[in-house]
């Protein structure tokens, strides 16, 4: 380089000679963000330190007065003060208590060991069979990938349930939504498809559910067979906001790992609205405005952050299929996060209470329902049928009232006397077992003779 150029200027050339050729520039001057604070004011979630200097995301532990450590979180700073958010619990906590910051980002240890395991936000096993011994570690928030370098999805995944393999057909690398409000029957769901689903890995987040629907969900809704290729993540809902997110990022973390040794991997997500709560929980505190229903817009930012994590990887990767269960508060499918959910997912399947009222489960709602890939994953005859059956629930749901009270007269429309004559059978192919399967092909051969079947 010219020597007659001043430093500033090379320097600045080179820089952007740098992010030119796609290369993050190296920091001009390294900091070093290891200074210790004191603590000041503990309010409500909100912790807030003096004296220390750390990046927003960074973590820290504050001592308490047995000489213990509360983990914490940097979630935010306004002037000298530095607010946090704990990850544990924070009784003991004293003022002018050390704020000492942890070196190193957050990173996740991950392995094959974790196959059959139930752990927690933080990676602390709570299945008591021992300690895990794990020799990789990803990125708590992910990589981003480029997504022209993304496989596109071209190929099914076959679920187990016969309704969604037939009529609702999932992708690899699809991200759908399972809407549904409380008691119709999505935990079933989710654990049906976990024991039949054919990918190769399930990674389970059960993320702010109640306690003891964690062991059922384990023990009973899972089931051993379940259990042997799946990780389950469960942060109960009695733990604080952080540690909440931090469970649904480690749960996509996981899945991220095995996708990247190749494997097909199936995510189930409980719940995206819980994992939204939280979020809201810690904007509030340090000061966010509220928005729509009290949700502040870093919630509506990190939902897409989290489900854009998931999908199919760069060419020669797996994938991750996920399903993220939105909870429509008093069976309310437009509220925000449903609202918001929608447009950033590939589809969704609605479970509804009037089905499940009615004695038919899995609850699925076909019409409500739609897979944003089908085109790409099915053939012209097999979209031929699922539009056929679609044509007759809205015939039949048309006239479902007169049909009630005797008032419809056969003969008036030929496609509601169809719908008529071949609701018994459709009620009965769209019901399943919760012990039984359904794999892709018989509910492919299964829905053919629906509809060839003379009535």
């Amino acid at each position: 380089m010219n020597a007659a150029v001043p430093v500033g200027l090379q320097a600045r050339n080179r820089r952007l000679a740098t992010r030119l050729n796609g290369r993050l520039p190296e920091p001009l001057y390294a900091r070093e963000f290891l200074r210790e604070g004191v603590l000041k004011r503990v309010v409500g979630l909100t912790i807030e330190a003096v004296g220390c200097e750390m990046p927003l995301g960074a973590n820290a532990r504050i001592e308490t007065h047995a000489g213990d450590w509360v983990d914490a979180e940097v979630v935010g700073f306004a002037g000298d003060r530095t607010f946090l958010m704990p990850s544990t619990e924070v009784q003991g906590l004293l003022p002018n208590a050390r704020v000492v910051p942890m070196a190193g980002e957050g990173l996740v240890a991950v392995g094959e060991a974790l196959l059959g395991r139930v752990i927690d936000g933080e990676g602390v096993p709570l299945d008591g069979r021992g300690e895990l011994r794990l020799d990789a570690a990803v990125k708590l928030t992910g990589t981003p990938i480029n997504p022209l370098q993304r496989e596109p999805i071209h190929q099914s995944l076959d679920v187990g349930v016969r309704a969604i393999n037939a009529l609702i057909p999932i992708g690899r690398g699809q991200r759908v939504g399972l809407f549904a409000g409380s008691g119709v029957g999505k935990s079933t769901l989710l654990g049906m498809m976990t024991r039949y689903t054919s990918a190769d890995v399930v990674v389970v987040g059960l993320i702010g559910e109640r306690g003891r629907e964690v062991r059922d969900f384990v023990e009973n809704t899972l089931g051993q067979m379940g259990l042997n290729r799946a990780v389950v993540v469960a942060t109960p809902a009695d733990r604080p906001p952080l540690a909440r997110l931090h469970g649904a990022y480690r749960a996509t973390a996981i899945a991220e790992y095995f996708r990247d040794q190749g494997k097909n991997v199936l995510l189930l997500m409980d719940s995206l609205t819980r994992f939204a709560q939280a979020q809201r929980e810690i904007g509030l505190s340090v000061g966010e405005p509220p928005t729509t229903r009290g949700y502040p817009p870093s919630v509506f930012a990190r939902l897409p952050q989290l489900v854009e994590r998931a999908g199919n990887g760069s060419m020669g990767q797996g994938s991750i299929t996920a399903f993220y269960t939105v909870l429509t508060e008093g069976d309310d499918v437009h509220e925000p996060i449903s609202d918001a959910s929608r447009a950033i997912l590939d589809g969704h399947v609605v479970l509804s209470r009037a089905v499940a009222e009615g004695g038919r489960y899995p609850a699925i709602d076909v019409e409500a329902s739609v897979s944003r890939v089908v085109t790409d994953i099915t053939d012209a005859k097999w979209r031929t049928r699922i539009a056929e059956v679609r044509q007759l629930m809205a015939a039949y749901s048309s006239h479902k009232d007169l049909i009630a009270i005797g008032a419809y007269q056969k003969g008036s429309d030929p496609r509601v006397d169809e719908a008529l004559r071949r609701w018994p059978a459709l009620m009965r192919f769209l019901g399943q077992d919760v012990n039984d399967a359904a794999d892709i092909a018989s509910s492919r051969a299964a829905l053919d003779e629906l509809l060839a079947r003379e009535v």
